[in-house]
């Protein structure tokens, strides 16, 4: 891995764990091995650096979701396989802590990859389960508001589960959220004449 690489991934594992205020360029350098003109070679400064940080997360994010909701399954599966996937809940999400970050939030550069990666999964999912309304799977939900209600949810559950220093918070939201799913699937059809 090349210095510019290991520059980048040392800013995810950082601003991860410590956030952008905490992520100071000598602490980037030390993680990566690198000195200080190494870095300034590649990038312009801590936010360049930072951004490049967090299009790598977000775009991981984005096709790790996409590995599940991409299936070939009915709709309700897809979404299923993407709430149960295994996550570092403790860890809280790469993406989603970010947007508690002020510094962050505060400069359009850094923010705006956060907002696109959010945007792209509730629309994501929401093409998801409008796909299984249109083939008659579920019944009575309302795609958008729903793809919104599940990603609220997945990061609300992040939030309750590093609060108890504990999963299970995080395994109940996404059970629950699976019961209020499973009431929109379609009946099944009555059973043919046995043979």
């Amino acid at each position: 891995m090349d210095a510019a690489e290991r520059l980048v991934e040392s800013t995810r594992v950082l601003l991860w764990e410590r956030g952008y205020v905490g992520t100071s360029p000598r602490a980037i350098q030390a993680h990566a091995g690198v000195g200080q003109g190494s870095m300034y070679h590649h990038f312009d400064g801590k936010a360049a650096l930072a951004r490049a940080a967090i299009e790598r997360t977000a775009a991981e994010l984005r096709a790790a979701a996409d590995a599940q909701l991409g299936a070939d399954a009915p709709a309700l599966a897809r979404v299923e396989a993407y709430l149960r996937r295994e996550r570092d809940v403790l860890r809280g999400c790469p993406v989603g802590r970010l947007t508690q970050d002020p510094d962050v939030m505060a400069d359009a550069e850094l923010r705006r990859p956060v907002e696109q990666t959010f945007t792209w999964l509730r629309a994501r999912l929401g093409d998801v389960l409008a796909e299984g309304v249109a083939a008659g799977e579920l019944v009575g939900l309302d795609a958008a508001v729903t793809a919104a209600t599940i990603v609220a949810v997945l990061q609300g559950g992040y939030v309750l589960a590093r609060a108890a220093g504990s999963g299970v918070p995080f395994a109940q939201a996404v059970d629950g959220l699976l019961a209020l799913l499973a009431a929109h699937a379609a009946p099944a059809g009555p059973l043919g004449p046995a043979d």
